[in-house]
């Protein structure tokens, strides 16, 4: 018998691997917790259809169904958000920390910062276990520390948050010191359920890498915020409004679009890597952009809007994805561009959590093959050689 050792985890490797860049269309994993279907353009969390949850639910209940699995009833409800609402003050060091970051850094750089942070203040034993506990507890206080960025960006003093606002309701008035009218905040709370969750997307399946190697959920959380950063992600809704501003004017925007195809420009907003016929998430947001436009009383966006989506559908037959009508209602709303993003990490950690507690509870460590396409083995010759 041979003695030369065999790995026994070795796995021989093929002559041509099936290399899918990008992981595209690789299905890596089973979830419980969302569902694309493409051919319908639908999603669902937890088998329920997202706009019907964006339309008659809050979003402190749809965190609830997306950890729990079902949606909670009055009392269940009531104990969930009294938990969430004790949770929102964040210490004085983690405020200081916001404050002493540079005045120019991306709020995306300040929030992942801030949660890392936090990461540190909870000096509990890593425990899967406790993460139903930890994914609240950065529920309540991701809003605080964005608003708390938000004020300090603008030289403003921090406003604390309150106990018996919503989360759509405080995050306001931690941001702007007023609570606005009821359709503004509507709009705002059914953006943080479609923004909630949506499969193993760029961050969500960083989250769950991260989780695999056992590392902790707040590391998880960091390594999710810094994928949505990109402008091929979560950055995307601010890059919209910029696009906008620079067409400027309704009457130049088909003129605008044009040449951008023409120019073979990317444009950001449209198109999606699952969706191939519209996302589903698009008909309600665009609703809701729609109401931030009446409430306002100017048409400008939505009418650039519906010119630049009916020039792409036309040319490419691309159709606009949940960032086109959340970048536009977002700046009616009146917040800076630059935190739109953050708005974004605000729901999604709820889909975050999720999946970091399902990858942790049957889990095993992500660790996929690469075909190398490097110089062939060779061997090092002495200096005197080369």
């Amino acid at each position: 018998m041979s003695d030369k050792f065999v790995n026994p985890d070795y796995v021989a490797e093929p002559e041509k691997m099936n290399v899918k860049k990008g992981l595209d269309g690789a299905v890596v994993d089973q979830t419980t917790i969302s569902k694309v279907t493409p051919e319908t353009n639908s999603l669902i969390y937890k088998g329920y259809p997202v706009q019907e949850l964006a339309e008659n639910c809050r979003f402190e209940e749809v965190a609830y169904l997306l950890w729990n699995s079902e949606l909670p009833n009055k009392t269940q409800l009531a104990e969930f958000e009294a938990k969430e609402r004790s949770y929102r003050d964040i210490s004085k060091n983690n405020l200081e920390v916001i404050r002493l970051l540079p005045k120019k850094c991306h709020p995306m750089d300040s929030i992942r910062t801030a949660v890392s942070y936090f990461g540190t203040e909870d000096t509990r034993i890593w425990d899967k276990a406790s993460n139903p506990d930890k994914a609240m507890m950065l529920l309540a206080k991701i809003p605080t520390m964005v608003a708390a960025d938000y004020r300090f960006k603008k030289g403003l003093d921090f406003i604390p948050p309150r106990k018996d606002l919503t989360i759509a309701e405080n995050f306001f008035h931690m941001c702007f010191g007023k609570v606005p009218n009821a359709e503004i905040v509507k709009a705002f709370d059914v953006s943080l359920t479609l923004y909630a969750e949506h499969s193993f997307n760029a961050s969500t399946f960083a989250t769950r890498v991260i989780t695999s190697t056992e590392s902790d959920l707040y590391s998880a959380t960091v390594g999710g915020i810094g994928a949505l950063k990109g402008p091929l992600h979560g950055g995307a809704n601010e890059q919209v409004m910029h696009m906008m501003i620079e067409v400027g004017d309704p009457a130049k925007a088909e003129a605008w679009m044009l040449d951008a195809l023409a120019k073979k420009k990317k444009v950001m907003g449209f198109g999606h890597r699952v969706y191939k016929y519209g996302d589903s998430r698009v008909p309600t947001m665009k609703k809701y952009a729609q109401k931030m436009a009446d409430v306002i009383g100017d048409q400008k966006w939505m009418k650039m809007y519906d010119i630049l989506e009916k020039t792409m559908v036309s040319q490419k037959k691309i159709h606009p994805n949940l960032d086109f009508p959340a970048g536009p209602a977002y700046y009616m709303m009146g917040f800076e561009i630059d935190f739109f993003t953050p708005i974004f990490v605000m729901a999604r950690t709820t889909g975050w959590s999720a999946h970091i507690m399902e990858q942790a509870n049957n889990n095993r460590i992500i660790r996929p093959l690469s075909e190398y396409t490097g110089t062939p083995e060779r061997h090092v010759k002495t200096i005197s050689e080369r």
